[in-house]
């Protein structure tokens, strides 16, 4: 009964390696970040060999687990563990760039999308460096964003 339209959908999804090596396939994909953290420096608005000036600021997420193997909730906070991931934000986007750079502030708490960017940089000490970079798009958001500091 439902054999058909579950084979229509999974050719859909699914490529035979001869129609791939046969031709070129274009097939869609998904680079897709989300983060809510606090902003960690002022954001700085930089100009990029020539291109349109970028506003970058970094990012804290943090994760917390309790640590141990016991299931009760206790009021005590000694046994929970915490680890902090730093993001570095660039906005390219005019509008959204500009806005970043008049109005975000560090401590403020903000949501992030974009996609995940790796490149290579070389340092002052011409010392070849990886970086991961979050590509903000338009959906920059503050949370109770207060003129100065968010506290």
């Amino acid at each position: 009964m439902f054999r058909r339209p579950v084979l229509q959908v999974f050719h859909q999804f699914v490529r035979h390696e001869s129609e791939i090596a046969s031709s070129l396939v274009l097939e869609r994909s998904l680079n897709r970040v989300q983060l809510l953290g606090r902003v960690g420096q002022d954001p700085v608005m930089r100009q990029v060999e020539g291109k349109n000036p970028v506003t970058i600021f970094s990012l804290a997420t943090n994760e917390m687990w309790r640590s141990g193997e016991s299931e009760v909730y206790q009021m005590d906070l000694g046994d929970v563990s915490q680890k902090t991931t730093w993001h570095r934000i660039s906005v390219f986007r005019p509008g959204l760039r500009d806005v970043a750079y008049q109005y975000v502030k560090k401590g403020s708490r903000i949501y992030v999308e974009g996609k995940v960017d790796y490149g290579e940089y070389t340092d002052k000490n011409n010392v070849r460096r990886q970086a991961t970079t979050i590509i903000a798009d338009p959906h920059l958001a503050f949370s109770g964003l207060k003129c100065g500091h968010d506290g």
